[in-house]
């Protein structure tokens, strides 16, 4: 289970799937502030995301980074736009259209701000691919 911020101020969301999913008995590992502002910080966990049986992307702004990692993931991708930004990110809604419109195969979006629901799903996927 991998999960991955774009930027330092989507990680309390983060956190909400993170814990859940370690009380589900998952194991996790995060990757935090790696988003398309410096789509570099990737490369080095190109592996790490290819391997992934599920990774859920929490992301504010434009929320592009959840295109960027189903793109390169062979995993499904749980998308979850975030409340933080400014300009005209409009309290997340912004994310969850540009996550809701999202083009690469495989990504499912939740609402703003649910990083709850975003690791029940994910464990959901972690579950029946075990059985």
């Amino acid at each position: 289970m991998l999960i991955i911020t774009a930027g330092t101020s989507d990680i309390g969301v983060a956190q909400e799937a993170a814990v859940f999913l370690k009380l589900a008995g998952n194991a996790v590992e995060r990757l935090y502030d790696v988003g398309v502002a410096g789509v570099h910080r990737l490369n080095p966990f190109r592996d790490k995301i290819r391997m992934a049986k599920v990774i859920i992307v929490v992301a504010g702004m434009e929320a592009a980074l959840a295109s960027i990692i189903a793109g390169l993931a062979k995993a499904p991708v749980i998308a979850v736009p975030t409340s933080i930004g400014y300009g005209a990110s409009f309290k997340g809604l912004a994310a969850l259209l540009g996550m809701l419109n999202c083009c690469a195969p495989g990504v499912v979006v939740v609402n703003i701000d649910n990083g709850l629901g975003a690791g029940y799903f994910a464990h959901l996927i972690n579950s029946a691919s075990d059985r």
